[in-house]
């Protein structure tokens, strides 16, 4: 049920959500890397970006020039269609908030209802390590003359695949 909530809050916000299996990850995620793309390793057993062309580690000038950026999120959370992005030494952070699209892959298992469950679960990342996370609800936007811009703080677009438990 979650997950379902999940995804119409996301929708709701402007983002896409597509559900995918392991074995059909690699074509769903093919169909979202339009351009030059740089990503962090995913941490799902059965998925990969390494079949893809999708730079790991990117230079400055690759960051720049990048228009998708792939990572990891989670946990996401179901009432108002949030991810969260942990850091990490691959620089996750940076990879989600420069290219002009971020695809965020994220375990169904990982959609809790509330903010708090969330907050909850971050907690415990924190003793093992965690020292920053960003809370992405939906691409960014302003409306400060007017009608909503997208994109003018972040990514334009943010699509998350969410890998399906077996």
């Amino acid at each position: 049920m979650s997950l379902d909530a999940f995804e119409r809050a996301a929708t709701g916000r402007h983002a896409t959500v597509e559900r995918t299996t392991v074995d059909d990850f690699g074509e769903t995620l093919a169909a979202h890397l339009d351009g030059p793309t740089v990503g962090t390793p995913l941490p799902f057993e059965g998925v990969s970006l390494e079949p893809h062309p999708v730079t790991l580690r990117p230079t400055p000038a690759e960051l720049d020039a990048a228009t998708v950026g792939v990572t990891p999120v989670g946990p996401a959370v179901a009432e108002y269609g949030s991810v969260v992005l942990a850091s990490d030494n691959w620089g996750a952070e940076q990879v989600s908030i420069y290219p002009e699209t971020h695809v965020g892959v994220l375990a169904a298992s990982d959609v809790v209802p509330t903010l708090e469950d969330a907050v909850e679960r971050i907690a415990g990342a924190v003793g093992d390590g965690l020292t920053s996370a960003v809370l992405t609800t939906g691409p960014s936007a302003t409306a400060d003359m007017g009608a909503p811009v997208y994109g003018a703080h972040g990514p334009a677009n943010l699509h998350v695949l969410v890998l399906e438990d077996r």
